[in-house]
């Protein structure tokens, strides 16, 4: 059963690693639903778990965007700043709410970015 939940999460990431390639963002909205219901990890481990995985799949798409040229350095030091620290404190927060608070606040979000995104 290890191994066939192994495979399973290879094959979400593959999925994520795609998406948020493709389109720069929006791996958490796919990963944590993947995780948390697909592959039944808790709560807090799939948030914390997509973290790991956005920052692995941001690293190898940074790489080829600067391959190719979309990468400006002045924007994404000062953006590298803001999301190091909102992550920190993303860090502290997900440690101290519970999982209902953490599921209505990762709802709304998604919710919000769905209808901008219809918008």
């Amino acid at each position: 059963m290890k191994v066939l939940k192994n495979v399973g999460i290879v094959f979400a990431c593959l999925l994520i690693g795609g998406v948020s390639g493709l389109l720069g963002g929006g791996g958490g909205m796919i990963c944590v639903p993947l995780l948390t219901y697909a592959l039944k990890f808790k709560d807090k481990q799939s948030h914390a778990s997509a973290i790991l995985i956005i920052l692995a799949t941001s690293i190898v798409s940074s790489v080829f965007y600067l391959i190719k040229g979309y990468f400006d350095f002045e924007i994404n030091i000062f953006a590298g700043i803001g999301v190091v620290v909102g992550g920190i404190v993303g860090a502290i927060l997900l440690k101290k709410i519970s999982n209902k608070v953490l599921d209505f606040i990762f709802c709304l979000i998604m919710l919000v970015a769905g209808i901008k995104l219809l918008i």
